[in-house]
């Protein structure tokens, strides 16, 4: 190998650090955990969150949605499309709304972001998602719109252009129900 093809091939090497990926994210949040815990102590924190967790843990992959990070009292899930990552979060909030006595919360959103060292996600549409989460009530979903083509088993609530910190303009979002 000469000199020029020693070059290319470490340029190849050092592009390969980042790409450009079509992804959808969700973040969950307990609602009031921080409070819950002062009130009632360490065993119904870690009951609360084994809730969430195992709820997490049996959905997410049978909806071919991937857990990506645990975030203290919630998560952060990534998934290839829209539609499963949606279902997913549905079918969390409904057991832990039926199993735990915090309540959940969560934002998504779907579009491009970098996949950085093959690891870790960077973009718009990830700071997007832990926002909506971030508005989100307990007990609600919320969902941008942009880029996503509402299938029929949802059931949106349009909450209309919202502004969201850190976005020039407003967000299009929804809020689901299955």
């Amino acid at each position: 190998m000469d000199a020029a093809e020693r070059m290319d091939a470490a340029a190849i090497v050092a592009s390969i650090g980042s790409a450009r990926v079509e992804r959808s994210f969700g973040f969950i949040d307990l609602c009031g955990f921080t409070d819950f815990v002062d009130a009632n102590g360490d065993q119904a924190a870690v009951t609360e969150l084994r809730h969430l967790r195992n709820a997490v843990r049996d959905v997410a992959p049978s909806c071919g949605v991937r857990i990506d990070k645990w975030l203290g009292d919630g998560v952060m899930l990534v998934g290839v499309q829209m539609d499963p990552l949606v279902a997913a979060l549905l079918a969390i909030e409904e057991r832990v709304e039926r199993e735990a006595a915090l309540a959940m919360r969560a934002g998504a959103a779907t579009g491009t972001v970098i996949l950085l060292e093959g690891d870790d996600y960077v973009g718009r549409t990830v700071n997007l998602a832990a926002r909506l989460c971030e508005l989100a009530h307990p007990g609600e979903i919320l969902v941008a719109t942009e880029g996503w083509a509402q299938p029929a088993w949802v059931q949106p609530t349009p909450r209309g252009l919202i502004s969201v910190k850190g976005f020039v303009g407003p967000v299009a979002v929804v809020s689901v129900t299955g």
